[in-house]
């Protein structure tokens, strides 16, 4: 199969639906001829003519909005009957983030550090359920400040303490932080520094090392290391990353029913997207649906034809045509926890060229060798170039042009990743995206993707297997 690329036949571009001719008013300005009959009195039989006239022009007007706007006039779907796929999920409870804090205290007390610093986002949101919907980040520094404490049978918890600005001091004890021996709120008022502040919780600045989470903004990190000039500020190392990449049966459970009710909501929303639709209308669609299974913060990526060769997107607002694949790309979070499913597909009444299926195979094809590649101990790096040997030797390597996956959870892109050049090793708890894709420009967008996990057994298994994905075919999504 060869990867040149073709221009595009006459006979690839269909006609768009008729769009509607404005009936412009007469303006006051404009010139009424007159005569010398003018002052004769109007007939009822012209009155009625031009009231004929005036009607069959706003019936031809009606019939043209009519047809080329007729999904927009169609009413939403109902989608409830997808809302109780994941009503039997319950969030991490409170006796989980203590654990995480005390794994994170002994990692601490393991290098020597001091402290460990974050803002409100997923780091935080692993160890002290602080994530940015919670409190959203602003030039005013809030702090999750975590120590190592030995206790008196040697025994390493973690203390947790709170920055907040004074004025929020209210606001930030509601935050639902678990911990086992309490929360410490300190507050700083505007005309103190804030980061001053947060060190003097510190029993002593000399030679401290304090780790700070890969996340935090450059203004906060300079600003601890400037109050504390004697003391080391860097960021945090593989050791503390690594607590929160592998997952634990709890979250694998979340993220399993989350990527399920993505694949569920896809396959409800194909049943009503219908050829003529535009790619906006498929959007709201996907969203509806996605809304109904009862997740929150969703987003939709719905791409038609050509423009699915540009993988975010193109800013236009294409019309969905007779030979033209459906690209969505959404998910949505659960507890916190995010799903990403992308799914190109045709629709029953579809007429899909015979080579732009075979893309979609190759595709396929690919997607399913890196799922088979992965495994405890292997490196990232050998599974995206299992699944791009697929690609490129089908002819269309050139046309897979980003990385195979991401780590998936808290965010929907976190560390690990499945790429090129990366030494990562795969561990068991792992998280990953599986999507590969050919994008020929101003031709064929094609991605799959579904996101897995590394079982107790070191295998690698879908997210999406209990909904029976991934995707069979092109029918099939």
């Amino acid at each position: 199969m060869s990867a040149k690329v073709t221009k595009k036949s006459s006979t690839d571009i269909l006609p768009l639906l008729p769009e509607a001719t404005p009936l412009l008013p007469r303006s006051a300005t404009d010139e009424i001829p007159t005569s010398q009959t003018t002052s004769r009195p109007r007939s009822q039989s012209v009155d009625v003519i031009e009231y004929l006239l005036m009607v069959f022009l706003l019936y031809l007007a009606w019939q043209s909005f009519g047809s080329s706007g007729a999904a927009n006039t169609s009413p939403t779907p109902n989608f409830a009957y997808l809302a109780g796929h994941c009503a039997h999920i319950s969030p991490i409870p409170s006796h989980s983030f203590i654990e995480r804090q005390d794994s994170l205290a002994r990692t601490l007390h393991s290098l020597n550090a001091s402290a460990y610093v974050a803002e409100p986002g997923g780091s935080a949101g692993y160890f002290a359920n602080l994530t940015g919907s919670h409190w959203h980040l602003s030039e005013r520094p809030l702090l999750l400040i975590v120590q190592p404490v030995v206790d008196s049978r040697g025994t390493v918890r973690a203390n947790i303490s709170i920055l907040t600005p004074a004025f929020e001091e209210t606001r930030a004890r509601l935050l639902p932080i678990p911990s086992e021996a309490g929360v410490t709120y300190t507050a700083w008022p505007e005309d103190h520094n804030p980061f001053s502040k947060a060190l003097s919780l510190l029993p002593s600045l000399t030679d401290a090392s304090i780790y700070v989470d890969g996340d935090v903004r450059t203004f906060v990190a300079d600003g601890l290391q400037k109050a504390a000039p004697k003391a080391v500020v860097s960021n945090a190392p593989i050791e503390i990353k690594r607590l929160r990449e592998r997952k634990s049966s709890e979250e694998i459970e979340i993220l399993k029913c989350a990527n399920e009710a993505t694949v569920l909501a896809i396959r409800a929303a194909r049943d009503h997207i219908k050829i003529g639709m535009r790619e906006s209308e498929a959007g709201q669609l996907i969203r509806s649906a996605l809304l109904a299974t009862g997740l929150k913060d969703v987003f939709a990526l719905t791409l038609f034809g050509e423009n699915a060769a540009l993988p975010h997107g193109s800013g236009t607002d294409r019309v969905l045509g007779e030979h033209d694949f459906v690209l969505i790309d959404c998910g949505g979070t659960l507890h916190g926890y995010h799903s990403d499913v992308t799914r190109t597909f045709a629709l029953p009444d579809s007429t899909i060229p015979l080579r732009y299926q075979a893309l979609w195979r190759v595709v396929h094809a690919a997607q399913q060798r890196a799922l088979a590649t992965a495994q405890n101990g292997t490196v990232t790096a050998f599974v995206d170039r299992a699944a791009r040997k697929v690609i490129q030797q089908s002819g269309y390597g050139e046309f897979f042009t980003h990385r195979l996956g991401h780590g998936i959870g808290l965010e929907t892109h976190e560390s690990p990743y499945l790429v090129g050049g990366s030494d990562d090793v795969i561990s068991t708890g792992h998280t990953f995206s599986d999507e590969p894709g050919i994008y020929i420009e101003g031709k064929i967008g094609v991605r799959l993707e579904d996101c897995f996990y590394i079982d107790e057994d070191g295998v690698a298994k879908y997210l999406t297997a209990g909904v029976g994905s991934p995707a069979a075919s092109p029918w099939s999504p």
